[in-house]
């Protein structure tokens, strides 16, 4: 979709690479791509643990009893259940996506047509997430039970804002101004988003006339049952430790994002509040200048360890020697993610903004790979982005919904990243770089941005859309004949997940012959 095509005559690993056959480079390419995926998920990790630190953060609100007068201390989280799931689960698993697409905008900028790898790996980011996610979320929970979503509301509006969000893309690619991209177009895009938040913390706190009336089921206070809160996920990339092991009470799960520490109200008198509160700052203090730098020198041993204590007690020599080689090839990634400074520190945000800059790096080196992958092997870039790219970037969207529909009560974060991630990809992942492009063009050509080959793109969101209304009624037929959109009947639920992957393949299927020409 690009204007300009890859240049084959300019090596990328090593000199003299341009003299291999192209099938040699390509396979070279696809290796590299690959454990750039690996690298991707490897950083993921951390940066859900610095994400889940923040959204963990709590306040102390002090107040006093009506009856009794007594201070009544009360914590209370800094984030909302609706606007976490939003601006950072679903942000967070769609930031690989958002950051090829950015990139692949500011390579293109100076030019009057937009380059199609970011728009192309974001609607196929998209299929990815509603069929395969949707599919791997059904068999997630126990066998026989059944998790249903708890906010119907909240998920409708999520839900309107996702299909509109692809409506809206079709509105200015085919009928608006067809083929074009205006800089009002590429802006009302990007602000729809912050109208997202807007309307799903509105409908979470049932503003009045801008909400649906619909009841709230019953939403438990640890959305994460206790008995499963010391279950780590992440062992392949960052093992427990003896240092980090002795704050696992203090630290959820990375994924538990709506997970209580605090375990109700309490009275405390006023006099033992103030000393209280002078003692732990005191401790505080002269235990955070020492204890962080002993963990992120933790991180750099944990790196360089092939096995943890805990594999080296397993009897089989073979799962111990596939153990070793996979901790091996993971291993230049974990040292060089060592440097992200530990996630306990602020709240997480160094963390968090430090995993963002390693994540676009990794980005940046996939769009380079991707282009020596498309002019080795002939095949459309925009084939290659709405398949292997998509696939490979939603990766950590497919661990977050798995891991939150396998070990949360409901299944509202587990479908709403799912939702709120396509919303995502639209207002922000294509509107952001869609915005840079604009701006640069109608202040330096006073032109707009022209799509190439919008026809294919426009094809791919109808595709898309109808395939999304059969996955959506399922999940509506799933909640009235079964009673919850996830787990149930065995049989029932292979049946559904078959089905999800049926659509996404008519998807890949369909808007790859019309891309190629053959349709």
């Amino acid at each position: 979709m690009g204007s300009t095509a890859p240049s084959c005559d300019a090596y990328l690993f090593f000199y003299g690479e341009t003299l291999l056959p192209h099938g040699v480079r390509a396979f070279l390419c696809t290796v590299a791509l690959a454990y750039c995926f690996i690298g991707l998920s490897a950083i993921t990790a951390r940066f859900f643990k610095s994400m889940e630190s923040i959204t963990n953060h709590s306040r102390e609100v002090v107040t006093n009893d009506p009856q009794t007068k007594t201070p009544i201390v009360k914590h209370e989280k800094v984030w909302n259940y609706t606007i976490a799931d939003i601006a950072l689960l679903a942000f967070g698993t769609s930031f690989p996506q958002i950051s090829l697409a950015t990139i692949d905008a500011i390579r293109n900028t100076g030019q009057l047509t937009a380059g199609g790898l970011g728009p192309g790996t974001l609607v196929g980011s998209a299929a990815f997430d509603m069929f395969p996610i949707h599919a791997v979320c059904v068999v997630m929970p126990r066998a026989g039970s059944m998790k249903k979503i708890s906010d119907l509301g909240v998920w409708l509006v999520e839900l309107f804002w996702s299909f509109w969000a692809y409506i809206w893309l079709y509105i200015i690619l085919e009928v608006w101004t067809p083929n074009v991209i205006t800089l009002w177009e590429a802006l009302i895009t990007v602000l729809q988003y912050g109208l997202l938040l807007i309307h799903a913390y509105a409908q979470d706190k049932r503003w009045p006339y801008v909400s649906i009336p619909l009841v709230r089921g019953e939403r438990p206070e640890d959305w994460v049952p206790a008995e499963d809160a010391s279950v780590d996920h992440d062992k392949n990339c960052d093992e427990t430790s003896e240092i980090l092991s002795s704050q696992n009470d203090d630290i959820a799960d990375i994924f538990s994002i709506h997970s209580y520490n605090n375990t109700g109200y309490h009275h405390v008198p006023e006099k033992d509040i103030e000393e209280s509160s002078k003692m732990e700052l005191v401790a505080k203090n002269t235990h955070d200048d020492t204890y962080w730098l002993s963990i992120w020198r933790q991180q750099f041993v944990e790196a360089i360890m092939l096995e943890s204590n805990e594999q080296r007690k397993i009897d089989s020599a073979c799962l111990r020697f596939i153990i070793i080689c996979w901790n091996s090839i993971l291993a230049p990634w974990k040292i060089l993610f060592a440097f992200v400074p530990p996630y306990q520190i602020a709240h997480g945000w160094i963390a968090f903004i430090c995993s963002l800059v390693f994540i676009t790096g990794i980005a940046y080196g996939v769009t380079k790979i991707t282009d020596q992958i498309s002019c080795a092997t002939g095949v459309n870039p925009y084939v290659i982005a709405f398949t292997a790219l998509a696939a490979g970037t939603s990766w950590p969207d497919l661990v977050a919904s798995k891991i939150a529909a396998e070990r949360q009560v409901t299944a509202d974060s587990a479908i709403a990243n799912i939702t709120c991630s396509n919303s995502v990809n639209i207002y922000v992942g294509i509107g952001v770089p869609w915005l840079i492009n604009t701006v640069y063009n109608y202040f330096v050509y006073e032109e707009p941005l022209y799509i190439d080959n919008a026809a294919g793109l426009s094809f791919s969101l109808l595709v898309f859309f109808a395939t999304s209304v059969g996955c959506i009624v399922v999940l509506v037929l799933r909640r009235i004949l079964i009673g919850a959109e996830l787990g149930g009947p065995r049989l029932w639920v292979w049946v559904t997940s078959a089905y999800f992957m049926v659509l996404w393949i008519v998807f890949v299927v369909l808007s790859s012959l019309r891309v190629s020409g053959l349709m």
